[in-house]
């Protein structure tokens, strides 16, 4: 049975229960299999070597998961070729790739957790209310160990963008 961790997210003040570990920074980054379609999938070791900055997003059809997504394809094109930068949600694969389409999103690589919740479970931000994943950010270095995290503590507000980008920044 899985972890599961109270008191650390809420949604518009009303507490969560987040599933999983609670990831520490120097910790390897636990591999995932997440859709990048429906019959393709990407996992940790497909983006070896590189710097990983991984956003996620509880459903990219909401506010602040549209604006952080779009802030981090923005900062993705200043961060050269050896950072990915990856959006993970629990959207399916068809929907995520409607809203780039409609967006005009083309430097994150969208990733769906929506199978089995393994990335959520993973890192520890699985909503048990919700079956969505937390927002929060991951930065992983090119050895796959974590490097910063931010949970955030309230799922309707904005990550600190400066401080994930200065921290894939800093692993370059």
């Amino acid at each position: 049975m899985s972890q599961e961790r109270t008191n650390v997210a809420a949604f518009k003040g009303n507490p969560l229960t987040l599933i999983g570990p609670e990831l520490k920074i120097g910790d390897q980054a636990p591999d995932f299999q997440l859709a990048k379609s429906l019959v393709e999938t990407a996992s940790l070791q497909d983006y070896a070597g590189k710097v990983k900055l991984i956003s996620v997003v509880p459903s990219i059809d909401t506010g602040v998961c549209d604006a952080q997504t779009r802030r981090f394809n923005e900062e993705a094109s200043k961060l050269g070729d050896d950072v990915v930068v990856l959006t993970v949600s629990a959207d399916l694969p068809f929907a995520q790739a409607r809203w780039c389409g409609a967006a005009g999103v083309d430097r994150v690589v969208m990733l769906s957790d929506y199978k089995d919740n393994t990335f959520g479970k993973a890192y520890g931000v699985l909503i048990k209310e919700f079956q969505l994943d937390m927002r929060s950010i991951f930065v992983i270095d090119k050895n796959d160990k974590i490097a910063y995290i931010e949970v955030l503590p309230e799922m309707t507000e904005h990550p600190n963008y400066e401080a994930a980008v200065n921290a894939a920044k800093a692993l370059l």
